[in-house]
């Protein structure tokens, strides 16, 4: 993909927990929190791709839209509905699943809820964090995008029976994946997003196959209502609505690939966990790389070992008395390489 995540977060328990309304949320930022970064990138200041991402960002979110998209990975395929609008106190989302269980999840003002039992329960902290899988990057690393990917029009394309620009983001290195996007010439949404392997076969992809923009799409379940219509409002809870602390740990990474660039730096509650979290985040401005540092409670799911999604893969592993995690949207071999130069410098804030 084209969106940068603090994907780790959502992907360590969905590895590990398989849940599908972690991946929901994963889906619903594809398309809701798209490319925020390039916001303060001016469009005729930077090459014709950055200039794409500037529109997508600023049309993702100034505009109402409903659809239905399908999420490909691993042979796989997941159709969810989502419904983006914006009110005065702010932009509203709604993410649907459509294939098996039930799921609905809320998004306002980065906090998350999710029906469960009929009910609105908001999740927790480390999912809040997943409402943009793009950070909030300055302009001077968007602009260095253009040393590290090539990017090119390839052509207009039809998606979802509209007509779209395709860009192609080309990596100048071996050591992260492609990405294409096609954005409606005429709203600036993004409707279709692919991640390239080494043979331009596909990794994942998200496409939307109905939509609407714009008109008279339902409001009825923003603001005080919950799933079942009734005016219970959206629960915040104070435990739950905590965030991280930034910190320095003293844990750094030695054999960052060209471009990464450290974004935050916290140490964080997570489900599950008995002892908060150190969370190390690094974007190249179109994919992330996040580090997870904890103690080693010695449970059966700190084993080490490998896992994938799409284009996302994790790999931890027990280090002396912590369990580092490193997760993140670029190939195996990068993933590897990064994990094999972290390190304890022993300098804590």
């Amino acid at each position: 993909m084209v969106v940068l995540h603090t994907s780790a977060l959502f992907l360590t328990g969905q590895m590990k927990n398989n849940t599908q309304k972690i991946s929901a949320m994963r889906v619903s930022a594809a398309f809701c929190g798209l490319l925020l970064a390039a916001v303060n990138v001016c469009a005729g200041e930077q090459p014709v791709g950055l200039g794409w991402l500037k529109v997508v960002a600023f049309a993702g979110h100034n505009t109402d839209y409903s659809g239905i998209f399908v999420y490909q990975y691993d042979n796989r395929v997941e159709t969810s509905r989502i419904t983006h609008v914006v009110e005065p106190d702010g932009e509203y989302e709604k993410l649907e699943s459509l294939d098996g269980p039930r799921h609905e999840i809320i998004r306002h003002h980065g906090q998350v809820w999710c029906c469960i039992n009929h009910k609105m329960v908001q999740m927790d902290s480390q999912h809040q964090q997943m409402g943009s899988r793009f950070t909030d990057l300055p302009p001077e690393q968007l602009s260095e995008l253009s040393t590290i990917y090539q990017a090119k029009e390839t052509g207009i394309e039809r998606v979802a029976g509209y007509n779209t620009q395709a860009i192609l983001f080309q990596p100048r290195d071996r050591l992260r994946y492609a990405h294409k996007i096609w954005v409606h010439a005429d709203s600036g949404l993004l409707l279709k997003a692919s991640v390239l392997g080494d043979k331009n076969q596909v990794v994942e992809q998200y496409a939307f196959t109905q939509l609407q923009i714009g008109g008279s799409i339902d409001r009825s379940w923003v603001g005080a209502k919950d799933s079942a219509g009734h005016g219970a409002g959206l629960p915040v809870s104070p435990v739950t609505g905590r965030g991280g602390t930034a910190i320095n740990s003293g844990w750094v990474v030695d054999a960052l690939p060209a471009g990464f660039k450290k974004t935050w730096e916290i140490l964080r509650p997570m489900r599950g966990k008995h002892a908060p979290v150190i969370q190390i985040v690094f974007s190249d401005g179109l994919s992330a790389i996040s580090i997870f540092i904890e103690p080693n409670d010695e449970d059966e799911d700190d084993a080490e070992g490998w896992s994938s999604r799409g284009a996302v893969n994790l790999y931890h592993k027990i280090m002396g008395n912590q369990l580092i995690t490193v997760v993140g949207e670029v190939p195996p071999r990068t993933l590897m390489q990064v994990f094999n130069s972290i390190h304890y410098s022993g300098a804590i804030d």
